[in-house]
């Protein structure tokens, strides 16, 4: 990996790091408890609920990457970021541009 690889995976974690603490934001809001005074109708509401627990999956997933993102700014000046966990090869820089928190390669994610 070269420098200016090395400098781009490192800005990539930092504004994933910013964009999945706005949606955490986002998706707290949605999924806020509906009062069961609210004006909707039985339909309505069960729609609703419906739609709260599939942001409560999704803030619970944002959460999990937000966790590992922040493991991989903390790993990623270390000689041991982008090799493979399990067979010790190097990740495609590909790979490690667009998630930057793996730590498996495409074969061992398998």
């Amino acid at each position: 990996m070269t420098q200016e690889q090395h400098a781009q995976i490192k800005t990539n974690i930092i504004m994933d790091i910013e964009k999945a603490k706005e949606e955490i934001i986002q998706l707290e809001e949605k999924t806020k408890p509906i009062a069961p005074d609210c004006s909707l109708g039985r339909l309505t509401r069960l729609e609703a609920m419906g739609e709260q627990q599939v942001y409560e999956h999704a803030l619970q997933e944002t959460r999990i990457r937000l966790n590992r993102l922040e493991y991989a700014l903390r790993k990623v000046d270390t000689p041991d970021y982008g090799v493979c966990e399990e067979c010790e090869d190097d990740i495609a820089i590909g790979r490690l541009m667009i998630m930057p928190e793996s730590t498996r390669c495409i074969q061992c994610a398998d």
